[in-house]
């Protein structure tokens, strides 16, 4: 069993932003894990974003392909990805954190259009999308308020641009249908409103609060592997 990270949006370098988690979760289990790629964000060989939510689920399920069994982590945006990339029989279980579980025929986009204050993203005319109006300290104060200087700029260091097809593409299939789901209520968000995450929770098999930001696998990883402990432990029973 081994662990597969899809990373939110408007990112790049998703094994940074597991890092905490995956080294403490390997240290007390001895579970590997892997970051996937998301071919929207420019984690591709040219390093330009690529494709949408389509090539985006492709590599998830590229992943899955070569994995014996799995449990998929996905963050925000990642939730979205997950549900386009359908059921696959290497899942075991999938975790969600401040995520999404949508229904067919949702984008992204619309997604967070029912959100009260919107994160400002900005059309930059190329066919991608970038945050508008952020600073290291802004994005900071807004997405990881829990963290420490430090971390808020190598975040910062990693915005990037993202294919606009990855939130305007409605998705055709739920992945998170007949599949056991945990759902990490990230409590003092300021990116994705609580109200919106207990939405999309109540889809789950079953839900936990955490008293974090947006980011909890970097702020406070021990709440991330203790859930991922426990989710080992169901899948090996």
């Amino acid at each position: 069993m081994e662990i597969l990270f899809v990373h939110g949006a408007l990112v790049r370098d998703g094994a940074w932003w597991w890092q905490p988690t995956a080294d403490l979760l390997h240290e007390r289990t001895g579970v590997r894990s892997r970051s996937v790629a998301l071919p929207s964000c420019g984690e591709t060989a040219s390093g330009a974003p690529d494709g949408g939510l389509i090539e985006d689920a492709a590599a998830l399920r590229a992943a899955l392909d070569d994995s014996e069994g799995a449990i998929v982590v996905g963050h925000s945006y990642g939730g979205t990805v997950i549900a386009e990339a359908g059921r696959h029989d290497a899942v075991a279980h999938l975790l969600y954190i401040s995520s999404y579980l949508p229904d067919v025929g949702v984008a992204q986009a619309a997604i967070m259009a029912d959100e009260p204050d919107p994160v400002a993203i900005g059309d930059r005319g190329d066919g991608t999308l970038a945050v508008a109006g952020y600073d290291a300290a802004s994005f900071g104060a807004r997405f990881l308020q829990d963290a420490d200087e430090h971390t808020q700029r190598a975040a910062w260091d990693r915005v990037t641009a993202q294919s606009a097809a990855a939130f305007v593409t409605p998705t055709s299939t739920a992945g998170w249908q007949d599949v056991d789901a945990t759902y990490l209520v990230c409590t003092e968000d300021r990116s994705t409103s609580v109200a919106l995450q207990r939405r999309h929770a109540a889809r789950a098999t079953r839900s936990v609060d955490v008293p974090t930001g947006h980011h909890p696998f970097i702020t406070r990883p021990d709440l991330v592997a203790e859930q991922l402990e426990l989710l080992l432990g169901a899948a090996a029973a």
